[in-house]
């Protein structure tokens, strides 16, 4: 696996843990971009963002609505389940067991 297959797949955990933290299970792209950088390192642009939104919306994770130039991501109860180990999404890593 690449280095850049591996940074997709632990910053698409990373946004929907991010939404799941949220109380109505949404947040904005650029919120997410800061945090990815902010707490985990992961240094990219809103674009590349948008694109790991949009990833995470074809594989029904997320929803996306496009609000002038950020887009709003919304939980799926997909996402939901990936998050708290009930399900697997190719492509985003596996979240650690609870401790």
């Amino acid at each position: 696996m690449s280095a850049d297959q591996i940074i997709r797949e632990h910053a698409r955990l990373i946004i929907l843990r991010d939404l799941a933290e949220q109380p109505d299970g949404r947040w904005n792209s650029e919120a997410l971009r800061e945090d990815l950088e902010e707490r985990w390192a992961i240094t990219k642009t809103r674009e590349w963002v948008h694109d790991e939104l949009r990833w995470l919306a074809e594989m029904g994770a997320a929803t996306v609505n496009e609000i002038g130039s950020v887009l709003i991501a919304k939980l799926t109860q997909k996402g939901l389940d990936h998050v708290e180990r009930r399900r697997v999404i190719t492509g985003v890593k596996r979240p650690s067991p609870a401790e």
